[in-house]
């Protein structure tokens, strides 16, 4: 009864209701707090290639839930091989192009075991093993194809998406399903789409037509004589294949091509060579003098007519270390380019003809393009593509959409890839943000202008990037570039390594968002690494004649004066 005068007294009773009051708000703000902590940014993957699952992988690091929509019944993307042509799948004989230590993730070193250049069965053992590693498989719905992608009635202050999408392991495989997503990272790359060329009489050939998106192996051309169009990657690679089982080989080109091997100098992988940092200090002119010399030591362009008239660095170079080899012995005779067709055969620039065609092979490239965009969100024109910093489109009022991968570096894509999504899910997470639209746009023409200034023009060239500075600019943006002279104050070794070294996918997890304990091991052991699958017999040890005085004073030499502009470069800055 005391109890009871005491709440309902006067003076006690505005006491009383403030108290209750002030606890029912807690009680509320625990529910929203709990609320909050337990609620994540659903995001949809559009790919389950090797960006996807970066992707995947990125979104977990940042504590979003992602949902992997694949169209085909496995990871993989491009990497994937089936004996029938799909959306994108390789031939049976593709091996890649960079080597394993600059083509890894950064926090998941390629084992040491697998060969320094893997064929794509190789890929997708690795592939899984990333996906195992990171429990990446319970977030990919397979036989799930994207048909149409659109912004919510709300999209302006809710920034979500509508994915419709037909499942086609269903009952139904062709009825449309709808989800709705917080965000969207589009990972089905550019090679996809062929994109066929336009020749006089074209159509009047009555023999095989083909693209090189269908090529799987050499047996249907056996003993045949064909004519392969077009000098990139896929041209050199089906040209040489085919040039060991045709009667005859053509290789039509309309520019030429400067054509790069895997190796380089020692046997070491030639993009390990090629791609370290202190190379940025080199001026430009000198740098193509040398880069052009030492293309041209390995065979002479000239004489095997395939020099350009562009620059070494004016085109996508071709990777290919057997094709000089199959000119010599007459497998392959290169052609210019293609003028008309007749019903057998072709003629060409220089008038020359060939009557007795069996087979035509377009190795002309893709088409970028998004089938299930609409071009009001992402348009693309002629091949062209407007992404700030090749990720973002810069038209939309809120950053919850991000295309990766659709570039053509001079360099492995698996890190660039790695390093956009660890950009995008950071923006989507709201820890980093986006500039102004207009900021955006000058940056996109900036881009634009030196791309034409840089390469003459064409399709094939409207997505090229330089590896290094575009993945500092990525890592800028991510809190995780390098910086090799504060780095040579607490470890000159591993500085020293970084800036003198192969630039290896590891440098971008020293520090910064996403650091890795295991960088720096990753980074000292990758030269070990890249030839470990090589050494297959025990040699006998080498006589040990002691050190090369000279060898050693040279090298002491050097190391004074790398540390003299290590050092000016460091007072400059600070």
């Amino acid at each position: 009864m005391r109890l009871f005068l005491y709440f309902t007294s006067r003076q006690h009773l505005t006491h009383s209701i403030r108290l209750l009051l002030s606890e029912y708000c807690i009680f509320r703000f625990l529910l929203v707090f709990f609320h909050l902590r337990s609620f994540k940014m659903r995001v949809a993957i559009i790919g389950a290639g090797a960006s996807g699952l970066t992707c995947i992988k990125c979104c977990k690091d940042e504590g979003l839930e992602p949902v992997c929509l694949e169209q085909e019944d496995s990871i993989g993307g491009l990497w994937y091989y089936t004996d029938e042509e799909r959306h994108g799948s390789v031939y049976k004989s593709t091996v890649i192009n960079t080597s394993k230590e600059m083509m890894c993730f950064s926090d998941f070193p390629i084992p040491k075991e697998y060969p320094p250049f893997m064929h794509h069965d190789w890929i997708m053992k690795y592939l899984h093993l990333y996906a195992k590693s990171f429990d990446l498989y319970k977030h990919i719905r397979y036989r799930t194809k994207v048909v149409d992608l659109g912004k919510v009635t709300d999209f302006e202050e809710s920034g979500k998406w509508e994915i419709f999408f037909q499942d086609l392991n269903s009952k139904d495989p062709k009825e449309v399903k709808k989800e709705v997503y917080d965000a969207v990272m589009v990972c089905v790359g550019h090679h996809s789409e062929p994109s066929w060329p336009s020749f006089s009489g074209m159509d009047e050939f009555t023999r095989l037509k083909m693209h090189s998106h269908a090529y799987k192996d050499f047996k249907p051309f056996e003993n045949k004589n064909v004519l392969v169009v077009g000098i990139g990657n896929s041209g050199g690679d089906i040209a040489v294949e085919l040039s060991r089982h045709t009667s005859q080989v053509f290789l039509s080109t309309r520019r030429g091509a400067w054509v790069l091997s895997r190796m380089g100098k020692g046997g070491e992988p030639f993009d390990q060579q090629a791609i370290r940092r202190f190379a940025s200090l080199i001026p430009i002119p000198i740098q193509l003098y040398l880069f052009t010399k030492t293309v041209n030591n390995r065979f002479d362009h000239e004489a095997f007519a395939l020099r350009p008239q562009h620059p070494l660095t004016g085109q996508h170079p071709m990777v290919n270390d057997d094709l000089p080899h199959r000119i010599i012995a007459g497998g392959v005779v290169i052609k210019p380019n293609v003028t008309s067709f007749t019903k057998t055969g072709v003629v060409f620039e220089d008038g020359t003809q060939v009557n007795d065609l069996d087979a035509v092979i377009f190795c002309t490239g893709y088409k970028i393009g998004f089938k299930f965009i609409d071009h009001s969100i992402l348009p693309v024109s002629d091949n062209k593509v407007e992404l700030y910093k090749y990720v973002f489109p810069p038209n939309l009022a809120k950053p919850t959409l991000a295309v990766f991968g659709c570039i053509q570096p001079l360099g492995a894509i698996f890190p660039i890839s790695e390093l956009q999504a660890r950009w995008a899910t950071r923006v989507f997470c709201g820890k980093t943000s986006l500039p102004l639209k207009s900021i955006m746009m000058e940056d996109i023409e900036k881009k634009r202008k030196t791309m034409q200034e840089r390469y003459y023009a064409s399709k094939r060239h409207t997505i090229q990037v330089d590896y290094i500075p575009y993945c500092d600019e990525l890592a800028n943006e991510i809190g995780c570039k390098p910086n090799c002279v504060r780095l040579f104050f607490s470890d000159p070794g591993l500085a020293l390594r970084c800036f003198f070294g192969p630039c290896t996918p590891s440098q971008y997890r020293l520090t910064g968002p996403g650091a890795w304990v295991g960088a720096k091991k990753a980074i000292e052991d990758a030269p070990g690494n890249v030839i470990y699958a090589t050494k297959t017999r025990v040699l006998p040890q080498k006589e040990n004649n002691g050190p090369n005085t000279t060898l050693v004073v040279l090298k002491l030499l050097v190391l004074l004066v790398v540390v003299f502009a290590i050092l000016m470069r460091f007072f400059r800055e600070t």
